[in-house]
């Protein structure tokens, strides 16, 4: 543990050594001295003592055999392996889309027909372009989005170009094309 450094590590090592049981048990409880005086301020805090019973088990690789005052934590505890996380399965249809893309189309055909539906639709295709031109860096038309919102949909919505107006957008690079090499640079005067 890098808090108590290197010395009081190798003071646990040493009482690891150490024959005697009750030669042992007193070099512990010096350990424990040493390692509480490192640190005066907690000495007021409850359980302290307990947590440097634990640490000294720590170092020790929970080889140090003495009679310990406290329970001691199990070593399995102290680092649990986390839970497998479930890899999410399922095919996404466009990559380039993700998979948010198709949980909201799944939603707006779940929605009734009306204006709520079409501001969906709407914000739908706007992402789409952006995440298309993003992941083809050219320009999409929007008659390539709203084919892919057909397919997306299994034919159930249909939009028009002309009910579907998502202007010009450009590729982030495109969009801020001076990045200081067509900008002039100004001369210092001298004084």
């Amino acid at each position: 543990m890098p808090e108590y450094g290197r010395a009081v590590q190798k003071m646990v090592d040493h009482a690891i050594t150490i024959e005697d049981r009750t030669e042992r048990q007193r070099c512990a409880n010096t350990i424990i001295a040493v390692m509480g005086n490192m640190f005066p301020q907690l000495r007021d805090v409850a359980e302290f003592k307990h947590k440097l019973w634990d640490h000294l088990a720590v170092m020790a690789d929970f080889k140090l055999d003495i009679d310990y005052p406290y329970e001691l934590a199990d070593p399995s505890t102290l680092h649990p392996t986390p839970e497998r996380l479930p890899y999410p399965k399922g095919d996404i249809r466009y990559r380039h889309y993700g998979h948010c893309i198709e949980e909201m189309m799944k939603k707006a055909c779940e929605m009734p027909e009306g204006e709520e539906r079409n501001e969906l639709l709407r914000l739908i295709a706007a992402q789409m372009k952006k995440e298309y031109i993003l992941w083809n860096k050219e320009s999409v038309e929007d008659s390539k989005i709203i084919e892919d919102i057909k397919d997306y949909s299994n034919g159930q919505i249909c939009l028009s170009e002309d009910k579907l107006n998502l202007g010009i957008y450009r590729a982030p690079a495109q969009q801020y094309k001076h990045n200081g090499k067509n900008q002039k640079k100004k001369s210092k005067k001298k004084f």
